[in-house]
């Protein structure tokens, strides 16, 4: 039985969106919902800069940004996407040559904000090395960052000022005739971040890019972005996302797929469900539970795992889950496969049974897709 069967009650209806390409990576429309994060190394320093853009995608990432602030920046960029897994983002402030440069150098995407980055001509200049080489924009409103006309108008950031500062920015690329945009209204307050974006889904089609940005660290910015994310997503907002940590780009990659995981919306990787222990345990569940995860981490084919210590939740949780391991008596549990009781397991030699279990259905899984494929 499946960890997620089709009910009513958990139907999410996306927003309608047009879709666009971010190189090979639909966004938008019916694609599925895009990670991303953002390297945190120098970019000049290409080795340690591709080997994070490597590690990031092995996680899941589907796009990964690099900060491009300078022309040696740009230049490593062109070493950079050649090497990269997955599309690039160049992200560019204000230097409108920087981001023709990221354009020639292979980016597949340009973070800018059209109205910070000079004239109308510059704008012109950096939209037709965009369609030149076929990049796509993201639009990058920040509360932080609102611009100064914006801000005496309002007097202060509120959604209101950020989908303003959205829509002018839209203006200066569709006056362009350029459409291959996606566009994002960031900010570390989870309130004003969430009424910025659905005001934002009801004035346009673009894809929409969501993050609740400074979010913390790695605990506190990921409860932040849960909320923020989640109830958005909830709602249907949302083609791409990226949960902004103080923290490893790896584990922002590893959240946002939590997230779009806890709502239906992606599968990858083996999802596990497990108690958080108690007097009644029949084994160690958190030491079993963070040995798993590490040991099971490369598998990416969707499944799900129930650990649970002892009989009170064990077996309704093993119902619903591929694979399970319930903590008995005597040194011992019960091992379930596809919700139904196989056979007992010793604690001790539980979690290398439990890999191997997960290893061959991930196998057979991944057997039966290339079969139906080639049909």
């Amino acid at each position: 039985m499946s960890l997620n069967p089709v009910r009513p009650w958990r139907n999410i209806y996306r927003r309608k969106s047009r879709q666009i390409m971010v190189g090979r990576v639909a966004v938008g429309g019916d694609a599925p919902i895009s990670v991303q994060t953002m390297t945190n190394t120098l970019t000049t320093d290409v080795a340690a800069t591709i080997e994070q853009v490597s590690r990031c995608a092995v996680a899941g990432a589907d796009i990964v940004r690099v900060s491009t602030p300078d022309e040696d920046s740009t230049r490593a960029l062109r070493e950079i996407v050649a090497e990269s897994p997955v599309p690039i983002v160049a992200d560019i402030h204000f230097h409108y040559r920087r981001a023709i440069e990221a354009a020639e150098a292979g980016a597949a995407c340009l973070r800018i904000n059209p109205g910070n980055i000079g004239s109308a001509e510059r704008v012109r200049e950096v939209v037709r090395a965009a369609r030149d080489h076929g990049c796509s924009i993201r639009i990058g409103v920040n509360a932080g960052s609102l611009e100064k006309h914006l801000l005496e108008k309002y007097g202060e950031p509120c959604p209101e000022a950020m989908v303003e500062s959205a829509l002018d920015h839209i203006k200066l690329l569709q006056d362009n005739d350029f459409h291959e945009f996606k566009i994002s209204c960031k900010a570390s307050d989870v309130f004003l971040a969430a009424a910025a974006y659905q005001k934002l889904a009801e004035v346009t089609d673009a894809p929409i890019h969501l993050g609740i940005t400074e979010a913390g660290g790695l605990v506190s910015g990921t409860v932040k972005s849960a909320i923020g994310l989640g109830n958005l997503l909830w709602m249907g907002i949302g083609d791409t996302i990226r949960v902004s940590l103080s923290a490893d780009p790896v584990e922002e990659v590893k959240v946002g797929y939590e997230i779009l995981k806890s709502l239906g919306l992606r599968h990858r990787g083996v999802t596990i469900i497990s108690c958080p222990s108690c007097a009644r345990q029949g084994f160690d569940v958190i030491r079993t539970v963070a040995a798993l995860e590490e040991r099971l981490a490369h598998v990416t084919t969707s499944m799900s795992l129930s650990i649970i210590g002892c009989v009170v939740n064990g077996p309704g949780e093993a119902l619903m889950t591929d694979i399970g391991f319930t903590g008995g008596g005597a040194g011992a549990g019960m091992v379930y496969l596809a919700g139904r009781q196989s056979h007992k397991m010793t604690n001790d030699q539980m979690i290398d049974h439990i890999v191997e279990l997960v290893e061959k259905k991930a196998a057979e899984i991944e057997a039966a897709a290339t079969a139906a494929a080639a049909e």
